[in-house]
């Protein structure tokens, strides 16, 4: 099995201050996410992957799937790796990493896909 890729909290901190071009994708649990949301993200519940998988493959920005832990992400990171698409990645240990690295929070995404 081939490993997906993954990025660290810190190293995705640096890319949003310098505004590299990638979506951040949330897909944790409606009551997840009425928690905040990191700075500019997107939403698409888990279940819904499987039937947008165009959005994926037609994106032409690499995309930082993200969860409450980073398990879920990884998961779906795999699956779509296993599709064929494999500009995802996994932000690893999710908000939970994130907060407690001190960083914000946004109280809603951009957008919820679907």
């Amino acid at each position: 099995m081939s490993r997906i890729k993954e990025i660290s909290v810190s190293d995705l901190h640096r890319m949003l201050r310098k505004e590299d071009h990638f979506e951040l994708l949330d897909i944790r649990t409606p009551a997840e996410i009425e928690r905040g949301v990191l700075p500019n993200a997107r939403t698409l519940a888990m279940h819904l992957i499987p039937l947008k998988l165009n959005y994926f493959s037609e994106s032409p920005r690499q995309i930082v799937i993200y969860c409450r832990t980073g398990s879920r992400s990884a998961q779906v990171c795999r699956f779509l790796n296993q599709q064929g698409i494999n500009n995802v990645i996994s932000l690893r240990g999710g908000v939970v990493k994130w907060a407690a690295g001190g960083h914000a929070l946004q109280p809603e995404p951009v957008e919820v896909i679907g």
